[in-house]
C-alpha cells in the first residue's frame, strides 16, 4: 500500500516491535490497548511473510502437538515421498537432525501431556483475545464461522484418530463424526472414496489472512502506531532501555523491544544468550480463482497434510511441511502435488489459473511458541515460534507479550513457553 512506512522522527520509541507479521501486529494492538506507544520495524512489507499466504484458520481446537504418536508413526512413510506431507531435502538433513531428535522426544507421553495442557491454555486465551481484537479493530465481517471437516479415506483412519479426539473432548472441543448423507450435506461434491469425516462447528476462518492482517495494521495506524522499514541486525540492553542496530547502520533506542520476527527471530536471540532450536516449516499452496469449486467450509486432509480453504480471494489449496531452512530455493512441485490430490478429492475442482506461494512458518520441536523475556534483559521480550498456528495464536501471544512488557501478571502460566526451556 502507498506510504506503508513512516520516516524516523525525533520522538522517543516506547516499545519497538521487530516484525510486522500477524504476531507483531497483535502484540502492537494489545500494547496500544494498554496505552503504550508502539513502533513496528519490518524488513519487508507488512504481513507479507507467513501472514500473507497461510490457510486463514482460527484453529483454536488444534491442541495436539505435531509430535502426536499417530503422526510420528506416519513420518517414515511420508519421508519416502519427496512431494508428500513431510519432506527434508537431503542436503539439509545434517542441519535439522538435532531438531528432529527434540521433535521425537516431544512425543514421549509425559512431554506430550505437558504440551497439550500448555497448548490448550494458550488456545483458550487466544480465542478470547482474538474476539477482543476483532471487535476493537472492526474486522467482524472478515471472520467466517462455518466450521471445518477433517476427512478420512477409511474407517481404520478414523479409528486411528480417536485418541486425539478423546483428548480434545477432555478440553471442551465439540465435534461430530459424520458419514454418508450427513457428510454429503456438509460438503457436496466430495469424492465417494471418503468413508467419514469429523465436523468441528467451532472452527473459524478469515476471508483472507493478508487482508485481515492489513486490517489490523490500519487500526494500529489510526491509533498512532508507526511502521519503520528496516532489518534489525542486533538487539542489546542499553542503560535503562534497549538499542536496536539496523543492517543499514541506523541505531534506535527504545524503552522495550519485542522480537516477533517469525522464522528470522533466531538470528537476533543467539547473541542475547538464548539458544533456541527454531526451524522453518516451509509451507506451500496454490490459490485458485473464485468459483473454482463451491466449497462450504475448510476441508482438512490429515493423511495428506494439507487443507482447502474458501476465501474471498479464491480457493486456497495448501499445507504440508518441508524442513529446509531459510535459504534453499522453493520447490513448487510440492504445490502442484497437493493441487493434483485436491482434484482427485474434489472431482469438479477447476485447477486452472492458480497462484503458487511458499512461506516460512517458525517452528519449535515441542509445537509451543517462545513467549518470555530474554536472558539479557527483561526489557527484551520474545514472541515467536507459533508454527502453523500463527494466525490462530496471534492475539493470545500478543496479550502475553504485553503482560511481560507492562510487568503485569501473565494471563496464563508462562513456564511452558519459556525461551530458556531448551537444554543442550
Amino acid at each position: 500500500m502507498a506510504n506503508e512506512f513512516s520516516e524516523l522522527g525525533a520522538e522517543p520509541i516506547d516499545v519497538a516491535i521487530i516484525g510486522a507479521g500477524i504476531i507483531g501486529l497483535a502484540v502492537a494492538q494489545k500494547l496500544q490497548a494498554r496505552g503504550r506507544s508502539v513502533t513496528l520495524i519490518e524488513r519487508g512489507a507488512v504481513a507479507m511473510g507467513a501472514s500473507f499466504g497461510n490457510a486463514g484458520a482460527f484453529a483454536f481446537s488444534d491442541i495436539l502437538p505435531l509430535a502426536a504418536s499417530g503422526k510420528l508413526r506416519r513420518v517414515p512413510g511420508w519421508l519416502l515421498d519427496p512431494l508428500g506431507p513431510l519432506s527434508i531435502p537431503p542436503s539439509y538433513l545434517p542441519t535439522i537432525l538435532p531438531w528432529l531428535l527434540r521433535f521425537w522426544r516431544a512425543g514421549w507421553p509425559d512431554r506430550f501431556k505437558h504440551s497439550v495442557m500448555a497448548q490448550s491454555a494458550l488456545m483458550g486465551l487466544a480465542e478470547s483475545e482474538m474476539a477482543l481484537l476483532v471487535a476493537e479493530a472492526g474486522l467482524a465481517d472478515m471472520v467466517r464461522s462455518d466450521g471445518s471437516i477433517e476427512l478420512y479415506e477409511s474407517e481404520a483412519e478414523l479409528m486411528a484418530s480417536e485418541a486425539g479426539w478423546r483428548i480434545r473432548t477432555e478440553h471442551g472441543v465439540a465435534f461430530e463424526h459424520v458419514r454418508g448423507e450427513r457428510l454429503a450435506e456438509l460438503q457436496p461434491g466430495l469424492s465417494p472414496h471418503f468413508a467419514a469425516g469429523t465436523f468441528v462447528p467451532g472452527w473459524k476462518t478469515v476471508s483472507d489472512p493478508h487482508h485481515f492482517a492489513l486490517g489490523v495494521a490500519a487500526h494500529l495506524r489510526k491509533a498512532g502506531a508507526r511502521f519503520l522499514q528496516g532489518e534489525a541486525a542486533a538487539v542489546a540492553p542499553q542503560g535503562q532501555g534497549v538499542e536496536i542496530s539496523l543492517v543499514d547502520g541506523r541505531r534506535l533506542s527504545a524503552a522495550a523491544v519485542v522480537i516477533a520476527s517469525g522464522a528470522w527471530s533466531k538470528r537476533l536471540t543467539g547473541p542475547l544468550g538464548d539458544r533456541i532450536p527454531l526451524e522453518t516449516e516451509r509451507g506451500y499452496n496454490t490459490t485458485l480463482p473464485v468459483g473454482a469449486f463451491p466449497l462450504r467450509r475448510q476441508l482438512i486432509f490429515g493423511g495428506h497434510g494439507f487443507v482447502i480453504t474458501p476465501m474471498a480471494t479464491g480457493l486456497r489449496v495448501g499445507g504440508a511441511v518441508e524442513l529446509g531452512g531459510l535459504d534453499l530455493p522453493p520447490n513448487y512441485a510440492r504445490s502442484a502435488a497437493m493441487l493434483a490430490k485436491a482434484a482427485r478429492f474434489l472431482p469438479g475442482l477447476k485447477t486452472e489459473d492458480g497462484r503458487q506461494w511458499m512461506g516460512f512458518r517458525p517452528s519449535l520441536p515441542d509445537s509451543l511458541p517462545v513467549i518470555g523475556p530474554s536472558r539479557a534483559s527483561p526489557r527484551i521480550v520474545y514472541a515467536f515460534g507459533n508454527g502453523h498456528l500463527g494466525l490462530t495464536q496471534s492475539a493470545g501471544t500478543g496479550r502475553l507479550a504485553a503482560d511481560l512488557v507492562c510487568a503485569a501478571p501473565p494471563a496464563i502460566a508462562l513456564a511452558p513457553f519459556s525461551p530458556q526451556r531448551f537444554r543442550g
